[in-house]
């Protein structure tokens, strides 16, 4: 162990550490008390990097050393992950929404809408109601994997007792919703849920609670989450695609349709479509994305999150953008499936902010405004 004699710390340790810190450091490394080790993150969708982490010997004299060694690790690694959130946020929305279902092409609009949806920091509510085998569940569950805090349901499997709580014997335990709380709950086939258990969703979605009364006890548990949801129209599949006959089959009453702020209608692909989508997959043009891009697109939204505002700023130039869009929506309502309330309005504020957040930035920009009228006027037409 001569070589250990003069230690030189590597930069980015000593730019993480304090100067107290870093001469621990150098003194357990003398004493052989702790290695120091690299861990790499094999990500795609930015370089792949490593961080410096110290590993302490396991003995029981090297005990005391532990939470100390525990703080200084952490720090390693969120001066480097910092740095990379920085050059990722740039590009953080094209890059989430495509590792949201990579091996399904096409839908760009809608997972645009859910990778805004996972950053934001108020609650955004989407439905995706679509045929059979056009993906939405890929997207909904892919999108559960990144969000830092989240539940998965089926529609069919949460009764309220699942959705609300559980209740084993005398104990309930708290159910989705709960579960997802401050994160992303996704119910697939919302449409096979039972109509009872519409009360536990609806106070959840509006209230940010659920409730749950058992044997004389009453139970409250937060649930303020973010609502992503599919569904099959009645029938199993749309008989056509004119906005009449697609109200027809819509499988909810307005009273749910209308608690989401947005609706994607997603039709079986005509055939030039199907022809680009059976290329996609011949060619294997899908990016496939490692555990470590979902492990730090998680991190980076959490680190969103914990330092941006819970709402960024608008000028009042782009308060009256939207105004202006709104009116013209409201004006063309007849042409689409859902109607423009003032709910649609709120969610439409909520993806600006989101579209700011996700680049890091604290004030809505004209821009933010434009690529959410893009990614709206989508949502109102029928996907493909």
């Amino acid at each position: 162990t001569m070589f250990f004699k003069k230690i030189k710390l590597d930069e980015s340790i000593e730019k993480a550490l304090e100067k107290k810190e870093q001469k621990l450091i150098k003194k357990l490394l003398k004493k052989e008390i702790i290695s120091l080790i690299r861990v790499t993150y094999n990500t795609t969708i930015i370089e792949s990097f490593s961080v410096f982490q110290l590993k302490l010997k396991q003995d029981e004299k090297t005990k005391i050393y532990q939470n100390k060694i525990n703080e200084i690790n952490t720090k390693l690694k969120q001066s480097v992950f910092e740095e990379k959130f920085k050059s990722f946020s740039e590009s953080a929305l094209s890059k989430i929404s495509a590792a949201i279902a990579p091996q399904i092409s096409g839908y760009d609009a809608i997972k645009k809408a859910v990778a805004l949806q996972l950053v934001s920091k108020q609650p955004i509510h989407l439905l995706l109601i679509g045929d059979p085998g056009t993906g939405k569940t890929d997207i909904a569950r892919s999108a559960s994997e990144l969000a830092p805090i989240s539940a998965y349901g089926l529609g069919s499997g949460t009764s309220s007792a699942g959705l609300v709580v559980t209740v084993k014997g005398n104990e309930v335990i708290p159910g989705l919703l709960p579960m997802a709380n401050d994160g992303l709950c996704v119910i697939d086939e919302l449409n096979l849920m039972r109509k009872e258990d519409y009360a536990g969703l609806y106070n959840a979605m509006e209230k940010g609670f659920v409730t749950y009364d058992k044997g004389g006890k009453h139970f409250k548990f937060d649930a303020r989450v973010k609502i992503l949801a599919t569904a099959n129209p009645i029938h199993d599949e749309f008989k056509s695609a004119s906005i009449e006959a697609i109200k027809k089959q819509m499988p909810f009453e307005s009273a749910l349709l209308s608690r989401f702020h947005f609706i994607f209608i997603i039709k079986k692909p005509s055939v030039k479509r199907f022809m680009e989508i059976t290329e996609h997959v011949i060619e294997k043009k899908t990016k496939s994305i490692t555990a470590a891009d979902k492990f730090f697109i998680s991190e980076y939204i959490k680190w969103i999150q914990a330092n941006m505002p819970q709402e960024p700023s608008f000028t009042e130039a782009n308060k009256r953008r939207i105004v202006d869009f709104v009116k013209h929506l409201k004006l063309n309502e007849k042409q689409f499936v859902t109607k423009i309330t003032p709910r649609f309005v709120v969610g439409l504020v909520r993806l600006c902010g989101a579209s700011a957040l996700v680049e890091s930035r604290k004030e809505v920009t004209k821009d933010d405004v434009e690529r959410v009228k893009n990614l709206v006027n989508k949502c109102l037409k029928i996907q493909s």
